[in-house]
């Protein structure tokens, strides 16, 4: 069977780290990412244009996270993928838990709420559908940790180890459907956890580490089942092409480290991040009160200077 859907992949030469550059590109994640990065670069240009600042960290983090969705669907990483489960798990692990991090910490959704124009009172454009599908119930469920973290379980259980991972790789459309499902469940995982954008949910920071963590655990047991399995698991990497020179089995085990060690360093990664935001959020807040107390103090100083004024009155 050709997995690919682009041409014949069991000739594949022995992989190697130049080859598995070579442009090989998805054509629906090529357009993606180029109207993201495109769409992204408007909108920071239409702040400057108007004074606006918007912060670079930002903006390298979120093309740097488009960039990782096409290194991984958009090269020759794409074809080995088809045919060498530890590639395809890589592909599974950058776009589902290093892509969406990265994309989210570029806060898209803020930039375009503040880049959109309004559409004008009793009209509805661009910016109000987004602000109207923000709030919307279905949101609401979809980024709701009762609903995100068995997601982000069962696209590992449920997928892997059932005849649909077979089923949708055998089709190009089925893959392309497949790694959307990733990125998608990616990013409302971390969404709530670790995205600086607007969204239904908003848990403290120790929620939020508490939802990391809960999800984490499944990523490193998947793991190590791959790992310590004694046959191959997934039918679709059985019998992968005589050229690469690979053994089903130590590639399964090498796709389970893999799975293992993404489950250890984004988690350190988002930790980082979480505490950064953490330490920011209670500096901003102690800045707010120390106004606050200003503010007040004064207002104490002129309540009892109008006080001396009046004794001083009455004595008069």
């Amino acid at each position: 069977m050709d997995h690919s859907g682009h041409g014949t992949t069991m000739d594949l030469p022995p992989f190697t780290l130049g080859q598995g550059l070579q442009w090989s590109a998805d054509p629906f994640f090529l357009v993606a990412c180029l109207v993201g990065l495109g769409l992204y670069a408007w909108g920071v240009v239409r702040l400057r244009r108007r004074g606006d600042a918007w912060p670079v960290a930002r903006t390298v983090s979120y093309v740097a996270g488009v960039l990782s969705v096409a290194l991984v669907m958009c090269t020759k990483l794409n074809d080995y993928g088809m045919v060498m489960f530890s590639v395809h798990m890589v592909q599974h692990m950058v776009i589902s838990m290093l892509s969406p991090i990265l994309i989210l910490l570029g806060a898209p959704i803020t930039l375009a709420l503040r880049a959109l124009p309004t559409a004008g009172k009793g009209r509805k454009g661009p910016r109000e559908l987004l602000l109207m599908l923000l709030h919307s119930r279905y949101m609401r469920i979809i980024t709701h940790a009762a609903f995100t973290i068995p997601m982000f379980i069962a696209s590992l259980y449920a997928l892997y180890f059932t005849p649909l991972f077979d089923f949708l790789m055998g089709s190009k459309a089925g893959h392309i459907a497949m790694m959307v499902h990733f990125l998608a469940v990616g990013v409302v995982f971390f969404w709530p956890i670790i995205g600086v954008d607007p969204g239904p949910h908003r848990p403290g920071h120790l929620l939020r580490m508490l939802e990391l963590f809960a999800g984490m655990p499944f990523h490193a047991f998947f793991g190590i089942a791959l790992m310590m399995a004694s046959a191959p698991m997934v039918e679709s990497f059985e019998n992968p092409p005589a050229s690469l020179g690979i053994d089903a089995l130590s590639d399964q085990n090498a796709a389970g480290g893999i799975a293992w060690a993404f489950s250890e360093i984004p988690s350190v990664l988002v930790l980082i991040a979480l505490l950064f935001q953490w330490y920011s959020s209670e500096q901003r807040q102690a800045k707010r009160k120390d106004r606050a107390a200003d503010r007040d103090g004064d207002k104490e100083l002129e309540a009892y200077n109008a006080y001396l004024a009046s004794l001083n009155a009455r004595q008069g």
